[in-house]
C-alpha cells in the first residue's frame, strides 16, 4: 500500500511531464540553426532545472516536501525553459563580442542588418565601432557595430521584430517588452567590415 507521503499525486505526475517536454525543448530547438551554434546560457539552466525537477515530480516514491518544492519552484523553471527554446523557434544570430557571444534576434530593412539591445550592454561588450564575427544562417562574416542614436530607428527596428518574431509579440500579450522600444533601447546598426566608414 502507498504511503500518502510519498504517493505521486497526478498533478505532480503531468507537470513532471512538462518540465521533461519543456527540458527537452530547450536543449534541442537551438540545434535547428545552421552553423555552429552553442545551447544559449538560459536554455541550458531552464533545460538542466527541468530535467531535475521533473526527475522529483516523475519518481514514483520521494519525500513529499521534496515534490512540493518542486510543484512551487516549476512555474519559474517552466518558464525559464519554455521561453529558451521559444526564443530560439525563430532566427538566432551570434555576434561574438570581445568577451561573449550574444544571441540576438536580428531584422533586415533597406539591405541593411540591425539588431537591438539596451545601451549599457552595447557598451558593457564594446560594440560600437568594434570589427566583430556575425554568425547568421550558417556563414560566419564581419561586421562593424554601430550604434543609431536616433527614436525612429529604434522604433522601427522594434516594429520589424513585432512583425518577424512571434515570441515578442506574445511576450507584449504579456506584458514582457511593452508597446516599444525602452527608454534604454538602441538601436545597432551591423555594417560589413569591407563596406564600414574609418573612424
Amino acid at each position: 500500500m502507498t504511503n500518502d507521503a510519498t504517493r505521486r499525486p497526478g498533478a505532480a505526475f503531468a507537470l513532471g511531464l512538462a518540465m521533461l517536454v519543456a527540458g527537452v525543448a530547450a536543449f534541442l530547438v537551438p540545434l535547428r540553426h545552421a552553423g555552429p551554434y552553442g545551447i544559449p546560457g538560459r536554455g541550458l539552466v531552464g533545460g538542466l532545472l527541468g530535467f531535475g525537477l521533473a526527475a522529483v515530480l516523475l519518481a514514483p516514491r520521494i519525500p513529499r516536501a521534496a515534490r512540493v518544492a518542486a510543484m512551487a519552484a516549476s512555474p519559474v523553471v517552466l518558464f525559464l525553459a519554455l521561453y529558451g527554446a521559444l526564443a530560439e523557434l525563430e532566427e538566432v544570430v551570434v555576434l561574438h563580442a570581445p568577451d561573449a557571444e550574444l544571441r540576438l534576434w536580428i531584422v533586415d530593412h533597406d539591405g541593411t542588418e540591425w539588431v537591438s539591445m539596451s545601451r549599457e550592454k552595447a557598451r558593457a561588450h564594446g560594440l560600437d565601432g568594434a570589427r566583430l564575427e556575425l554568425l547568421r544562417a550558417g556563414v560566419t562574416r564581419c561586421v562593424v557595430p554601430r550604434i543609431v542614436d536616433d527614436a525612429v530607428a529604434n522604433r522601427r527596428t522594434f516594429d520589424l521584430r513585432q512583425e518577424k518574431y512571434a515570441v515578442q509579440r506574445l511576450g507584449g500579450w504579456i506584458g514582457m517588452f511593452g508597446d516599444g522600444p525602452g527608454p534604454d533601447t538602441i538601436t545597432l546598426r551591423l555594417d560589413p567590415c569591407d563596406a564600414a566608414p574609418a573612424r
